[in-house]
């Protein structure tokens, strides 16, 4: 059974004891890739948990950049925050409609802004409707608000950082795409990328990492998974995947776990795969 924590996720059970909390804000972070014909905004718009606001990952991004929905500047994030009415003194939930997928990445980009009391819904909006408990279509009106400060972590790496680490060899490095592509012998979602994976990384296929609901495994079993993989554990992280989405993932995963050494690649197959120099290994 879960044992909720604030900082990393908590059940439903839970968040229907604090649903009225006056400290309470919570985020839908719905998204989904081309292939899968959802429309994240236009379901929340139909159906949400009460009081939910909508976080839309390909908007709150870095809007100069090339590479799909990299992390936004703390002055962007800033300004989102204050719209939403969201403090640092708040304690946020943020949860999607896959069960555990984007709201990762959510969870993610809030500790790297230094916001630490964000937690993630284990198993999301679906784990929350067979439960049973209250949804609503009705639109969640925020409140400004001028007292949030962020403050930019070390937990995201580029990709000079990856290239150091990669012939350093003092970090693992951990793709969380599918088994096919991280061998590359199936095709990239993405036109122009190649195929393979980071030399030297290993990979842990982030469905791994859940139950077959989407809930989270537990600590114990999480680290079975890693060390199967070949991670050792005892050494810093740095987590990859196509587009910096499912790669949280896995470091919600390794703070689920205890570990707090672990950076996230913004930049992820998207950035390194469309490197014609940059080393690659395949199979």
């Amino acid at each position: 059974m879960l044992v909720d924590d604030i900082h990393t996720l908590v059940s439903p059970q839970w968040l229907n004891s604090h649903i009225d909390d006056a400290n309470l804000k919570l985020i839908d972070a719905s998204w989904y890739l081309p292939d899968m014909q959802r429309n994240a905004h236009s379901e929340y718009s139909a159906l949400h948990i009460p009081g939910a606001l909508f976080f839309d990952i390909d908007t709150l991004c870095d809007n100069t950049s090339d590479l799909p929905h990299m992390a936004p500047s703390t002055e962007v994030f800033t300004q989102w925050l204050c719209a939403m009415g969201i403090s640092n003194s708040h304690q946020v939930v943020v949860y999607d409609g896959m069960g555990l997928f984007s709201a990762a990445r959510v969870w993610w980009l809030f500790k790297l802004m230094g916001l630490d009391n964000v937690a993630v819904l284990d198993g999301g909006l679906p784990k929350w409707i067979s439960q049973g408990r209250k949804h609503t279509n009705e639109a969640t009106q925020p409140e400004f608000c001028q007292s949030v400060k962020c403050v930019q972590r070390l937990i995201m790496r580029d990709i000079t950082q990856v290239l150091a680490a990669v012939r350093s060899k003092k970090y693992e490095i951990i793709d969380a795409r599918a088994p096919g592509r991280f061998l590359g012998i199936e095709p990239e979602p993405r036109k122009g990328l190649r195929a393979g994976h980071i030399p030297g990384s290993k990979n842990v296929f982030f469905k791994t990492l859940l139950h077959d609901d989407n809930t989270m495994k537990s600590p114990d079993d999480l680290r079975v998974v890693f060390e199967a993989a070949g991670v050792d554990m005892s050494m810093p992280v740095i987590t990859s995947c196509g587009s910096g989405i499912t790669a949280a993932i896995v470091n919600l995963a390794l703070a689920h776990t205890g570990s707090n050494n672990h950076f996230l690649y913004d930049g992820s197959w998207a950035e390194w795969g469309m490197s014609q120099t940059l080393p690659i290994d395949i199979a």
